[in-house]
């Protein structure tokens, strides 16, 4: 029979290997899926993963694809480092657009000016943070799971978002669309390469990163993060408090999801506030963060992956037919390959009967 042996030592090497692995896992189930769907796999795959990025447009579209991810995963990443698990990011994002979009909706285009974007930009981080501040508070006070309260309050967002484009923010001049009125030029994401979508989130979203590294890597901060995620016990015999703990992460990974919502309003999504603001963001940001092993490096090479499956889902749907849903079937296998590949990596499988204590 076989069965799981812990490894006395897991490899640091194959801990770093695994993404890697698992990309190229995905790559292989994803060639199978496109062959069991009736598509020649090889030119499948060529408009999967090359052909979004053959134009100066397409690597645009690429970095503005990675840059919510980037943003949320790294606060995503400092609380899995913790152990604590914010798994609404997503309801963080839609709070920090409603807060940030709603600013902008509300200025008269004549009163606009310079000072605008900058307070989106506070506005969505600290509704973000507040919106965040619910499970933080909820967990250390009272030692509610944390991973339920966050996750529900991702649809109250949602919720929330609706009824006021459907209700009171509803553009009275947009012929009875469920959207707020258009923001003033002033509350937009400027755009910083020529022909194409790319605009100035991406440059914070890498400013971020930087930032997150120094903290992770160079501070004791990030020295209280790590030990308090493997080690509580002595992380409390060392004086640090977990539930300053829990509220650092919170409050973190929340203001960088609220700012990844106002950067999507203020630029993909077209400069007003509509029902929709992401494809799962706050969500897919999981993965990102696992799959860039919790690093900030890590993370931007992993949330330019991740992107790659937003527009090559896009692509295979225009040229090949097939439903969008690849992309969600691609990050599913990414997900699972690495989560396959992390338990082999901690553990061997051995054929045998486990021996007796």
């Amino acid at each position: 029979m076989w069965r799981l042996e812990r490894r006395p030592e897991p490899s640091a090497a194959m801990r770093l290997a695994t993404p890697l692995l698992a990309v190229a896992l995905s790559v292989l189930a994803g060639a199978a899926l496109f062959a069991l769907l009736g598509h020649s796999p090889l030119p499948a795959l060529h408009a999967f993963f090359v052909g979004p990025v053959t134009s100066r447009y397409g690597v645009g579209e690429l970095a503005v694809k990675a840059t919510p991810l980037i943003l949320i995963a790294l606060g995503l990443a400092m609380g899995f480092r913790a152990g604590v698990w914010n798994i609404g990011a997503e309801g963080q994002l839609t709070l920090g657009a409603i807060a940030g979009g709603g600013l902008a909706a509300m200025v008269f285009y004549d009163g606009a000016g310079p000072w605008l974007l900058p307070s989106m930009l506070v506005a969505g981080a600290a509704a973000g943070l507040a919106w965040a501040a619910i499970p933080a508070f909820l967990r250390t006070r009272f030692g509610v799971n944390e991973i339920l309260v966050s996750l529900m309050l991702a649809y109250v967002a949602t919720l929330l978002l609706s009824a006021l484009v459907h209700g009171p923010w509803r553009d009275p001049m947009g012929f009875n669309f469920p959207q707020s009125r258009y923001f003033p030029t002033d509350g937009t994401m400027p755009v910083i390469l020529e022909a194409t979508r790319l605009h100035l989130g991406f440059p914070l979203a890498l400013l971020a990163a930087a930032v997150a590294w120094v903290l992770m890597a160079r501070t004791v901060v990030g020295f209280q993060l790590d030990v308090t995620g493997l080690a509580p016990r002595a992380a409390t015999f060392a004086g640090f408090h977990p539930e300053r703990t829990v509220w650092l992460a919170f409050l973190v990974s929340g203001a960088l999801a609220g700012l990844a919502g106002v950067i999507e309003v203020a630029g993909p999504v077209g400069g007003q506030l509509v029902p929709v603001i992401s494809p799962g963001y706050g969500f897919t940001a999981i993965i990102v963060a696992f799959l860039g092993r919790l690093h900030p490096v890590g993370i931007v090479l992993a949330a330019h992956v991740v992107a790659l499956s937003y527009l090559g889902g896009e692509n295979v749907q225009i040229t090949q037919g097939l439903p969008q849903a690849v992309t969600g079937v691609f990050q599913g296998f990414l997900l699972f390959f690495l989560l396959a590949a992390d338990v082999l990596v901690r553990y061997r499988l051995r054929l045998g009967r486990e021996r007796a204590a």
